[in-house]
C-alpha cells in the first residue's frame, strides 16, 4: 500500500485574508503545490470570481484536475508564475488580476518523495526539478558545471560559506565516478565541510543553492514580481510567503522599492501623480504563530509580506 504523502499549508488563513477577496474577483495562486491556499480562496469567490493555480510540477497539476473538477470558477495552468500573463491569456480571462499570491516554499511531497531528489535525508536520483520533464537535473549540472561555477552557485544561493571546498570536492569526486544521488552528494558535502552548524546537516544550504539553480527559482521570482506591477489591478493585492533569506530580501527590497516614492531634486516642477509609487505595503513581515510552528515545523523560516497596487 502506497503512503500518503501529507502537506501542510503555511500561514493558510494569514496569507489569504491578505489578498483581501473581492468575491467576483480574478485571483492568481502561482504556487498550487497541494491545493491549501486555492481552496480556501475558492471560498470566498462566487459564480463570477475566477482562480487560476498555477504550478510547475505534473504532480501538482494531477492533484488539482481531481480535486477541483468541475468547478468552472477553478483553472489550472502548467508553467512558471512568472508566466501568469500568459495563462490569464491562454485561458481566455483578462490580463488585470485583483490578487497575486505565491508560496515560495517546496512542497511536502517533493521533500519526502525520494526519488524527486529535494531532501538530503532520503536516498534518491538527484534531480531536484519541479517539472521532471524541462532543463537539466542537479545531476548532468553538477557533472558539466565549471568548479568556479558550482562555487559561486553554493556561494550566492546557498550562503554556503564553504562553497569552494564543497566545489572542489565535488569535481573532483565526479572525475572517478558520477554524482548520482542525494545521499552520495549529500556524504560529498559532509566530508568536505570543516566546521558544521550545530543542529544542521551540512548539506542544507548546498542542497537549497543546487535546487534554486536547477529551477531558476530567483529568476522566476524577479520576474514574477514585475509582471505583478502591470497586471494587479488599483486595489489588488500582492502576497508572497518566503522561506529563505534571499528570497525574503528581493521580496522586501521590491516592494519598499516600489512603495517608496521617487527623490527628486528641490524645486523641480512635476505633477503629484508622478511622485505616486505603484504600490504601497499592508502591514509588516508576518511569521508563523508559535502553534503553527508546533504542528508544522517547515513553517518556522515562513516570512509573508504583502503590498497593494495603487
Amino acid at each position: 500500500m502506497s503512503k500518503v504523502l501529507v502537506h501542510t499549508t503555511v500561514l493558510l488563513n494569514e496569507a489569504v485574508t491578505a489578498l483581501h477577496i473581492n468575491s467576483k474577483g480574478v485571483y492568481v495562486d502561482g504556487t498550487y503545490g497541494r491545493g491549501g491556499h486555492a481552496a480556501k480562496i475558492l471560498e470566498s469567490l462566487d459564480v463570477d470570481g475566477r482562480l487560476v493555480a498555477i504550478d510547475k510540477d505534473p504532480s501538482a497539476i494531477q492533484h488539482a484536475l481531481t480535486a477541483h473538477q468541475g468547478d468552472p470558477r477553478f483553472k489550472i495552468w502548467q508553467g512558471s508564475f512568472r508566466d501568469f500573463p500568459q495563462a490569464l491569456l491562454e485561458l481566455g480571462l483578462a490580463p488585470t488580476i485583483d490578487g497575486l499570491l505565491l508560496d515560495l516554499g517546496v512542497s511536502s511531497p517533493q521533500l519526502d518523495e525520494a526519488e524527486r531528489g529535494f531532501s538530503f535525508m532520503r536516498e534518491g536520483a538527484l534531480d531536484m526539478r519541479m517539472n521532471p520533464a524541462l532543463g537539466l537535473s542537479a545531476q548532468q549540472w553538477l557533472m558539466q558545471a565549471d568548479e568556479k561555477d558550482i562555487a559561486q552557485v553554493l556561494w550566492l544561493y546557498g550562503e554556503e560559506r564553504f562553497s569552494r571546498q564543497i566545489a572542489r570536492a565535488i569535481v573532483k569526486a565526479r572525475a572517478s565516478e558520477s554524482i548520482a544521488t542525494t545521499v552520495q552528494l549529500a556524504d560529498l558535502i559532509a566530508k568536505a565541510v570543516p566546521k558544521r552548524e550545530p543542529g544542521k546537516n551540512p548539506a542544507t544550504r548546498s542542497f537549497q543553492a543546487i535546487r534554486i539553480k536547477v529551477n531558476q527559482e530567483l529568476d522566476d521570482l524577479e520576474a514574477g514580481l514585475k509582471a505583478s506591477l502591470k497586471h494587479l489591478k488599483s486595489g489588488g493585492r500582492l502576497a508572497v510567503i518566503s522561506f529563505h533569506s534571499l528570497e525574503d530580501r528581493m521580496v522586501k527590497h521590491f516592494m519598499r522599492e516600489h512603495a517608496t516614492p521617487p527623490r527628486l531634486p528641490k524645486g523641480l516642477p512635476i505633477q503629484a501623480i508622478a511622485m505616486t509609487p505603484p504600490l504601497r505595503l499592508v502591514g509588516k513581515g508576518l511569521r508563523p504563530s508559535e502553534a503553527e510552528v508546533e504542528v508544522n515545523v517547515r513553517a518556522r523560516s515562513a516570512t509573508l509580506r504583502v503590498a497593494e497596487k495603487i
